[in-house]
């Protein structure tokens, strides 16, 4: 772009390259598609005002994962309820995939009655597949803190009314 400077051009790479999948991880966390956009956009926008820091970091997209889980904690303190749309999923089902979508639905209820912390440990590792250790740096904690909230937030989805037959949470 025309005046962009080389720290606004790494950005916008860094932003490209990782808007999608932020707005996945935040839609995860949220349950609802706009709130996972507005989550990703504030993320993008703390991350760029600090830049300067962020991208001196071993893993930039760790940091502005914490930026966007920090967000949303905040959101759901002043929000203690959480709203839910029904606004379609970051992706769409496959073609008559009524059963898959049902299915998804279902999953992002139940995930939604898990507390914060757990939903963002079942979200990253569960949903973005990332390690343990991976997840622990992005959520500032050990390992075994990541593992202990993993198996109680699948101990709670196995239980969830939301996954009648439970075959969602094995």
């Amino acid at each position: 772009m025309r005046g962009e400077t080389g720290y606004d051009a790494e950005f916008r790479e860094f932003m490209v390259g990782r808007w999608g999948d932020l707005v996945r991880f935040a839609y995860g966390l949220t349950g609802d598609r706009g709130h996972a956009e507005d989550l990703a956009q504030t993320a993008l926008a703390k991350a760029y005002a600090s830049w300067g820091r962020v991208r001196r970091t071993d893993d930039p997209d760790a940091y502005v994962r914490r930026i966007l889980i920090n967000a949303n904690h905040r959101r759901f303190r002043k929000q203690r309820v959480p709203e839910h749309s029904g606004a379609a999923p970051v992706e769409p089902a496959v073609a008559d995939g009524t059963e898959l979508f049902d299915q998804r639905e279902a999953l992002v209820a139940a995930l939604m009655e898990l507390p914060p912390k757990q939903r963002a440990v079942v979200v990253l590792r569960y949903w973005d597949g990332l390690t343990e250790t991976q997840a622990a740096a992005i959520l500032g904690c050990s390992v075994g803190n990541v593992k202990s909230q993993a198996s109680r937030a699948l101990a709670k989805l196995r239980g969830s009314a939301q996954l009648t037959d439970g075959s969602m949470a094995r």
